[in-house]
């Protein structure tokens, strides 16, 4: 008898639970965080080890820019699965906020964990788009005394072109703005809007038209034909 009343209970238990995370990751996927996260939390207590539970709270974490938490939620999916690329770039990403976030010194004690994670990701993972653009946005805002790097930079722009022209034209004209190239810069973000034609892509040369070049005329004409 009390073998069956224990059965129910486990039972009631498990389906319980499956409806809970079932409420929290509909609201989640509805990016409705600040409901979601309780639920996910009670899960976790329940079930401490769960990948996507864990993954949920560190992108909620990182959504609401608790780069801490997010931090903590991803470091065990980092280290439990060191061989899987998203979870080392998710890592990566909020360290790199917290770094960026902290003062100078708290900053470069991370560095080294930041591209370790990011170039560990890309190395994991061939084609992971996202990891390479992190790693040339990295190295082109890191000072040079620190591990800032032009030709590692381009190294993930080409990497990148080789996966997708867009990604890789757009890599290409982020870099030549950083360092003022902007005719160099017209030039790929032209070839990205050539090919991809999308919202970003228009944003990045009408952007560069209007702030850095100055020239209203060219503007105004690509935003005519891009609504046209």
């Amino acid at each position: 008898m009390k073998i069956g009343y224990y059965v129910i209970v486990l039972i009631s238990v498990s389906l319980w639970s499956q409806s809970n995370f079932e409420k929290a990751e509909r609201l989640f996927l509805q990016k409705q965080f600040v409901q979601a996260k309780p639920l996910l939390e009670q899960e976790l207590r329940v079930r401490p080890n769960d990948i996507k539970v864990t993954e949920y709270l560190g992108d909620i974490a990182g959504y609401q820019k608790e780069w801490d938490e997010a931090v903590f939620y991803y470091k065990k999916l980092k280290d439990k699965y060191p061989k899987t690329a998203n979870y080392q770039f998710k890592f990566g990403g909020a360290l790199g906020m917290k770094a960026k976030n902290s003062n100078k010194f708290k900053a470069l004690g991370m560095i080294d964990d930041v591209k370790e994670a990011f170039e560990t990701a890309a190395r994991l993972d061939e084609k992971h788009i996202e990891t390479r653009w992190a790693l040339v946005m990295l190295y082109i805002e890191l000072p040079g005394i620190i591990g800032g790097s032009e030709s590692k930079a381009q190294k993930y722009a080409n990497e990148l072109m080789n996966l997708s022209k867009v990604d890789g034209y757009l890599a290409k004209g982020y870099i030549d703005v950083y360092f003022k190239r902007y005719e160099k810069a017209e030039i790929n973000y032209k070839k990205a809007h050539q090919i991809g034609g999308s919202k970003v892509t228009f944003e990045k040369l009408y952007d560069l038209y209007l702030k850095k070049l100055k020239d209203k005329e060219k503007a105004l004409q690509l935003k005519k034909e891009y609504l046209n």
